[in-house]
């Protein structure tokens, strides 16, 4: 609003908005305005009960009939003071403009009686208002300008009767003058406190100190030039130059206020940017949080507010787009808008660079002018809000309201910088937010991962004990993979997101834990309702998948678990407390035991122990070792055509003092889990390489063979260690075999390789194990540095009944022939599978046929019961199968 003798005015806002901010924005603001009026009519009425009272009891000056025309001079002098006010922006809602209006103030208290000029000072502030169409305003004005007069010419009479004079001195002219800037000063300070505006004490002082100097040194100039001219009628000139001087001082000091403004506007809007930021990074992610940058709607109407202020425009709308997808969001701070609905084609949105446009109804295009009318506005700055060529968003900054000529190059400025700030803090905060999206989703799905599940459903499960935490495992995704890749096996995995998604409803904390393990949330379950719907999930997972043309088959197991009866959500102080990673291990437990045969199943407490049981073979592994409770058997090997025994495969037991005689396929995985697989590599080998030092002793040249882990693959210190112990027993390389698995090394092929070619190079012989159940194709075997492949053992055992087996056993054969492999049969229970296998050329047999694993001391035993050992070359023994 504008603003009249050095005053402070207050711009009031309108009592609504279309920012969403709700009924008690509205009623609040409706409030602010009655208590205005009531306010505006105090004023209104205290003004013109002082006039009479000044114009009855005070009339020190007599005009001649010759003096007509002082009053329209003092009324274009104040109107051309009001006119030429530079204004200065100094808190939300109030501004301060260094006007010159007493300097012709100063002189009326010589030339003029108090009704001349109060009707001029009158009629020139009114008329500046509807010059700058501030209509909602006037009577609060004029009751201003009428207490300004009253209250200047009150205190010039009282100094005058102080001093005892008939006529106007210039200490009491002077004492009138700058007591209108403070009357109006402390008018505007209690209209921010009636408007509710937030204003320190601090703050009302500096301006009212400000005012008061300006006032003075317009005060001083203006008596000192009248009072010159009066004198020396030609200094003129000389006061002349000194109030253009002044005027130069002044709009430098403008300059630098409007500058540190500027400055402290840009990092206001910066710093709601980050905290709202913030703030969103500290509560749970929501879409419209997530599509907005970080920001929600309330926040950037504050934005928008304190832009509104620091352009001391009437209006100031922000068009935010949430979603690439979806239309601009409208955001109004300042008088409402009729509609906030932007057509795409909307002149002053379709902006075509990221400039500041101006736009003035009285000079714009027909089609701009329309769009100004329907926003009900005069002038417009209009920005739109860019990054890296993408549309965020625009600025809009409707009527400049401190300014009768409008918004300015200043206002540009300022708005171009705001406008690249909030693009760029937009721009960063929609790329935390992806961040944060992607840090608590899964890539594929779309859907939770682990850490997002965890924090989702972290509040519910504290807080209530009607949930259930569901696991969800397809038991096909690892065929799919080996046989059709992993493409295909994504798709499986996206399909039975969805179905899940489908089966729950949208409303599930839903998350893909990893591979084609899911898990969800209910809440206000009980335990019979929990079963029913795992098994309708259950069946709704299993059926076919259809997947582009193929259709595949697949089974899904699910496992849930609810807190027990005891336990209680964990606040501080239970006894039993339960959390989302307890639940989720719960779950866990109950799918592992649906192998069992059930494909639904709920935790029980017992189940508990599988996971107790592992944990301690884990962490008695190494003293197991080192009390002999872990031993290596060994298995013998034979030479199809000639019957000769060629060496070992070496196979670790586990013979635990509490649970008995471990089973490999139990305890191996849980030890290379907990990375213990080096210690077991590493003790097998030196118990493998002891075993035929001895036999070398004894003049056997049998060879052994060592089964390699994944992470034997990726440890690059791996084939020197296995160098040096090949000379600590000094057992030539050729005797040491070691199996590996073709998904083991192709699982990480770039690892793994180097480590092959490096054993390879050493003399060691490397064999394929389980071959036919992993990629099995031409090409990964061509990759590998490998001497032999080994069919797997479910090939051997169903030759004899099953024609594809057998044609597997005869293909893998004929291959490794081609390729220069020695190839083994593992798994010969039988005679019949010995002698097909002989007869399609197989090179090596190995199964319980020939020999279960042995301990040491009972393979010597089998060695001599079973073989019988004859010369060979260099001094050396073979032993040969007795038939």
């Amino acid at each position: 609003m504008p603003d009249h003798d050095g005053d402070a005015v207050v711009s009031v806002p309108a009592a609504a908005d279309d920012t969403g901010a709700g009924p008690r924005r509205a009623d609040r603001l409706g409030a602010d305005e009655r208590r205005f009026r009531t306010y505006t009519l105090t004023v209104l009425a205290s003004g013109i009960a002082a006039a009479v009272a000044v114009s009855l009891l005070w009339l020190p000056f007599r005009a001649g009939a010759g003096l007509w025309w002082i009053g329209p001079v003092l009324a274009v002098s104040f109107l051309l003071a009001e006119q030429l006010g530079i204004n200065v922006d100094v808190r939300s809602g109030i501004s301060w403009t260094i006007s010159f209006t007493e300097i012709p103030l100063v002189i009326g208290f010589f030339v003029a009686p108090f009704e001349v000029v109060l009707a001029a000072h009158l009629l020139a502030g009114i008329s500046t208002l509807v010059v700058r169409r501030v209509s909602g305003r006037v009577l609060y004005n004029a009751g201003a300008f009428l207490l300004e007069i009253t209250s200047a010419f009150a205190v010039a009479g009282l100094v005058q009767r102080i001093m005892g004079s008939t006529t106007m001195t210039w200490p009491a002219a002077l004492a009138g003058t700058l007591t209108a800037p403070l009357a109006s000063t402390l008018l505007a300070l209690a209209a921010v406190r009636v408007l509710r505006r937030r204003m320190r004490v601090g703050t009302a002082l500096r301006l009212t100190g400000r005012i008061l100097v300006v006032g003075f040194v317009n005060a001083s100039v203006g008596l000192s030039g009248y009072l010159v001219i009066a004198g020396a009628t030609h200094a003129w000139p000389l006061v002349l130059a000194v109030f253009l001087g002044l005027s130069a001082l002044y709009w430098a000091y403008s300059d630098l206020l409007r500058e540190q403004r500027d400055m402290e506007a840009l990092s206001d809007v910066s710093l709601m940017v980050a905290r709202s930021g913030q703030q969103a990074a500290a509560r749970p992610a929501s879409r419209t949080d997530d599509l907005a940058g970080g920001v929600n709607v309330s926040e950037w109407a504050t934005i928008a507010e304190r832009i509104k202020d620091q352009l001391s425009a009437a209006r100031v709308v922000l068009r935010l787009r949430l979603d690439q997808t979806a239309p601009l969001r409208t955001v109004v701070a300042g008088d409402p808008l009729s509609s906030t609905t932007t057509a795409s084609d909307d002149p002053l949105v379709r902006l075509p660079s990221s400039h500041v446009r101006h736009f003035r109804i009285t000079e714009a295009s027909s089609e701009v002018a329309g769009a100004l009318l329907e926003r009900g506005a005069q002038e417009a700055l209009v920005v739109p809000l860019r990054s890296a060529n993408q549309l965020l968003g625009v600025v809009e900054a409707h009527d400049r309201l401190s300014r009768w000529r409008g918004f300015g190059k200043y206002d540009v400025q300022l708005l171009g910088t705001m406008a690249s700030h909030l693009a760029t803090a937009l721009d960063n905060r929609r790329l935390l937010a992806t961040l944060r999206h992607d840090a608590y989703h899964d890539p594929l799905t779309g859907l939770l991962n682990r850490p997002g599940f965890r924090q989702v459903v972290r509040e519910p499960v504290r807080d209530r004990t009607d949930i259930a935490v569901l696991r969800v495992d397809l038991d096909v995704f690892s065929t799919v993979s080996d046989a059709l890749g992993y493409v295909w096996a994504d798709r499986m995995v996206i399909a039975a997101g969805r179905r899940i998604r489908d089966a729950l409803g949208p409303d599930v904390p839903l998350a893909r834990l990893e591979g084609a393990s899911f898990a969800a949330l209910i809440v206000g379950s009980q335990g019979p309702w929990v079963h029913e719907t795992a098994e309708r999930l259950r069946a709704e997972l299993s059926e076919p998948y259809p997947v582009d043309r193929l259709t595949v088959e697949a089974n899904a197991m699910v496992g849930y678990a609810v807190p027990c009866a005891s336990e209680s959500p964990s606040d501080e102080g239970s006894a039993e407390t339960v959390d989302v990673d307890t639940l989720l291990q719960r779950a866990d437990v109950a799918v592992r035991a649906t192998r069992g045969g059930e494909e639904v199943r709920g935790y029980v407490p017992s189940m508990g122990q599988i996971f107790l049981r592992r944990f301690q073979m884990v962490t008695q592994f190494r003293q197991a070792i080192e009390e002999g409770q872990v031993s290596v058997h060994y298995q013998p090997k034979i030479s199809l055509p000639s019957r000769q025994v060629l060496g070992v495969e070496a196979l670790v037991r586990w013979q635990h003092p509490e649970f008995g005689r471990l089973d490999p396929d139990e305890f191996v995985p849980a030890v290379e889990a907990a990375g213990l697989v080096g210690v077991l590599t590493g003790f097998v080998l030196e118990q493998a390489l002891i075993r035929v030092r001895k036999w070398m002793d004894e003049g056997l040249r049998m060879s052994v063979a060592v089964n390699l882990s994944v992470r034997s693959l990726a440890d690059r210190d791996f084939p020197g260690r296995v160098e040096a112990a090949l000379k600590r027993f000094e057992v030539p390389p050729e005797l040491l075999t070691f199996e590996l698995t073709e998904s083991g090394v192709m699982a990480d092929p770039q690892k793994a390789l180097p480590i092959l070619r490096e054993l390879h190079a050493l003399g060691i012989v490397l064999a394929v194990d389980d071959f036919g159940t992993g990629y099995s194709s031409l090409a990964y075997l061509r990759q590998l540095p490998v001497d032999e492949v080994k069919i797997d053992k479910s090939f051997v055992l169903g030759m004899g009944t099953d024609l594809g087996d057998l044609a597997v056993v005869r293909s893998i054969v004929e291959l490794g022939h081609s390729l220069g492999l020695t190839v083994v049969a593992e798994g010969v229970e039988e005679d019949i599978a010995r002698d097909q296998l002989e007869a399609m050329g197989c090179d090596v047999a190995q199964g319980y046929l020939i020999s279960r694993p042995l301990a040491e001391d009972r393979l010597e035993a089998w060695l001599q019961a079973r073989t019988a050992r004859s010369p060979g070359r260099h001094t050396e023994m073979v032993l040969t199968l007795l038939t």
